[in-house]
């Protein structure tokens, strides 16, 4: 199954860009990152097969190893594609929760300028 992120900015030049490729390289699945702009431009088309989650601050608490193992439940029936929604500053749009199979907290992502504890975390 592959893990494709569609985040709208610009997530390989951000903050936190070298992180982001640190993790990349840790994943055993193939995996791509599409970067659209904060307002407008269209997404990649859906193949068949793939299912949406959209990290929405409203959304469930869901903890990584329940996500591993949804991820895992889903690529032994066939899910082709996870794709992983990262809207803008103002987050997702109403259609883009609405289109999503799961709509986890939002907790997961880090803020454009990370304050001091976590650029220490991070280092």
């Amino acid at each position: 199954m592959k893990l494709h992120i569609v985040a709208r900015g610009k997530i390989g030049r951000c903050a936190e860009a070298d992180l982001i490729k640190r993790y990349a390289r840790r994943i055993n699945w193939p995996f791509q990152i599409s970067e659209l702009p904060d307002v407008g431009g269209k997404a990649p088309s859906l193949p068949p097969g793939t299912i949406t989650i959209g990290l929405d601050e409203r959304g469930v608490v869901l903890g990584s190893a329940e996500l591993a193992q949804q991820l895992g439940d889903w690529r032994d029936d066939g899910v082709r594609e996870a794709r992983f929604l990262i809207g803008a500053a103002d987050g997702l749009t109403n259609e883009e929760r609405a289109s999503a199979t799961l709509l986890p907290s939002s907790t997961w992502t880090m803020p454009r300028k990370p304050s001091g504890l976590q650029r220490a975390m991070v280092s």
